[in-house]
């Protein structure tokens, strides 16, 4: 097939649905099909011959969302390029991810002739942008042939406002990366036991809640040590706050390379998520897991999707430092423990690989294309012929 991956958020930016996308990419262009990605960008990325064909569609601008920020581009950008790029691609499959996000999705669901697939990520406290937009949402839902969600908490989060029928298949992970032993983080490489905190230093993160509870997990093990990977705004605060504690047990090492972060994963002990909520999926446990660690995290909805309490590690309740210390202090505590919820982890993450995620994804093209050759009479003689035409490997599109 001839697949289009759409995405609202500026593709040179890293971000979950960006990898997300990606990745998918990959698995489709080993498989064999055409893969065209379209996004906004920065900067333009190398044409790249084991990479998929990148139409960028404006710049980025910065807008905060969901706890966090989202670099989207603006309303009517790239309007017409759009349009002509549909209507001369000949898309077998438009795969949009967030298709409700402002603004290229909308667009593209707009001008797009043929098999529409949105997948829906987010999941927040509220969605009252869904509730104001839905006048002018609905009729370009409506669009979507194929509704997609990454877990059940982001299809409740859509499905409050736009009810449909959704499929659930979650975020992959690329397990044999996690999951192939490197060589250590030298520095990190001693008889100390170290707790992981993997992410961006953003609020909704909460790391505030870690740090409040290390007083009370390095009184009860000594030996213990904290790392944190990441950067952010925050990064300064929080490392004043551990100046002023005196805690030379704490590391803060920023940003790191795609190989240290699967060292750094796997130097650890115990991996720590202390996320206060607007999680749809937890990919940073799944990683975790693949690395064979324990885990502690809080227990918020999309966290609850991917670890079992008491099977690959323990929940707590969210902005509890007193419950984060009680869980980190029995982990780290017990060595036998630790390994079998480890083990229980790399099992349970090897099911989310890439090559599973992207087979199911395929899987439901074919299905929703079917689906929609039910009843061509229906439809308009041009809408039924593109559909055979899907179907039975056509190259081109009529403009509809």
């Amino acid at each position: 097939m001839k697949i289009a991956l759409v995405s609202p958020y500026d593709y040179s930016y890293p971000g979950g649905v960006t990898e997300h996308v990606r990745n998918l990419a990959r698995q489709f262009m080993l498989r064999g099909h055409e893969v065209h990605v379209i996004a906004p960008s920065s900067m333009t990325p190398d044409r790249v011959p084991d990479q998929p064909v990148f139409h960028r569609v404006g710049r980025s601008v910065p807008i905060p969302a969901n706890g966090s920020v989202a670099r989207i581009t603006l309303p009517l950008r790239g309007y017409v390029q759009v349009k002509s790029l549909l209507a001369f691609q000949g898309f077998d499959i438009v795969h949009l991810h967030e298709p409700m996000m402002p603004a290229l999705p909308l667009t593209v669901l707009h001008h797009s002739p043929t098999i529409n697939v949105g997948t829906f990520h987010a999941f927040g406290r509220s969605n009252m942008a869904y509730f104001y937009a839905k006048p002018m949402l609905k009729p370009l839902f409506n669009r979507l042939h194929g509704k997609i969600a990454v877990s059940g908490p982001a299809r409740d989060f859509v499905g409050r406002h736009l009810p449909g029928q959704y499929r659930i298949i979650p975020n992959g992970i690329d397990h044999a990366r996690f999951a192939t032993r490197l060589a250590p983080i030298e520095r990190f490489e001693d008889e100390r036991l170290d707790v992981l905190f993997v992410g961006r230093l953003e609020k909704r993160k909460g790391l505030e809640y870690l740090l409040r509870a290390w007083p009370a997990v390095h009184r009860a093990v000594p030996r213990a040590r904290l790392i944190v990977v990441g950067g952010g705004r925050r990064i300064n605060g929080y490392r004043k706050w551990v100046r002023e504690r005196g805690w030379s047990e704490v590391h803060f090492i920023g940003h790191v390379s795609p190989e240290d972060l699967v060292r750094y994963y796997q130097t650890s002990d115990v991996f720590c998520a202390p996320s206060t909520g607007q999680e749809s999926f937890g990919i940073v446990l799944l990683e975790s897991m693949a690395a064979g660690r324990a885990i502690v995290a809080t227990r918020i909805p999309g966290y609850a999707e991917v670890v079992e309490d008491g099977a690959e590690g323990f929940l707590v309740e969210p902005r509890s430092s007193e419950a984060l210390a009680a869980a980190l202090v029995r982990l780290l505590g017990d060595a036998v423990l630790r390994r079998s919820m480890g083990e229980r982890g790399r099992l349970k993450a090897e099911t989310y690989d890439w090559t599973r995620v992207a087979g199911q994804v395929l899987d439901f093209y074919e299905e929703t294309i079917d689906a929609h050759m039910v009843d061509p009479e229906r439809r308009s003689g041009r809408v039924a012929g593109a559909l055979r035409r899907v179907k039975f490997g056509a190259v081109a599109w009529p403009a509809l």
